[in-house]
């Protein structure tokens, strides 16, 4: 048993001699006003944590909440493995594997969603601490279930368009 946790221990020290540790995320907020009914206010909020194993490998978790004033919101997780395939001085390009669950509810919705796919993205390296990072699209597979009635849906392919780029930043440790 020493043996064995020896060997752990100089394992995980071996590995966190080239690790990092992230945080960051994005959100937003937005002000809707329609004539004849009451201004609305939109949020979003997604922290996330990672570990950078070296510098092409790192794995991560995205927690998501967003909602309205009024109406509907949404919960969500969103782990992921990243793998830095482009270096070109300060600027690294990436894609990450992930699985992402969301529930949405509030204003008599309750549904489910679930998806799986590829997001492309793009690391700009301000310093050797902070980074700014945009993701941009997705390749994959979503698949939303209502609840109150059950109807099901499944959707295959790429978005890509200027609603689905999505900005952060990232400290690492």
């Amino acid at each position: 048993m020493k043996k064995f946790l020896m060997t752990l221990t100089v394992a995980l020290m071996a590995i966190s001699a080239n690790a990092q540790v992230y945080v960051g995320g994005g959100f937003g907020i937005a002000s809707t006003s329609v004539d004849g009914a009451d201004d609305v206010t939109t949020f979003k909020f997604v922290p996330e944590v990672g570990y950078s194993f070296n510098d092409e490998w790192a794995a991560g978790v995205a927690f998501g909440w967003e909602g309205a004033s009024k109406g509907m919101k949404t919960v969500s997780v969103n782990p992921y493995v990243r793998w830095t395939f482009l270096k070109a001085g300060i600027v690294s390009a990436f894609v990450d594997g992930s699985f992402e669950y969301d529930h949405v509810y509030g204003g008599g919705n309750d549904a489910d969603g679930i998806a799986l796919g590829l997001k492309p993205g793009v690391a700009v390296n301000l310093n050797q601490h902070l980074s700014f990072v945009t993701h941009i699209g997705f390749l994959g597979w979503e698949h939303a279930k209502d609840n109150n009635t059950d109807v099901k849906g499944d959707t295959w392919g790429l978005d890509v368009d200027g609603r689905n780029v999505i900005f952060g930043l990232y400290y690492s440790f």
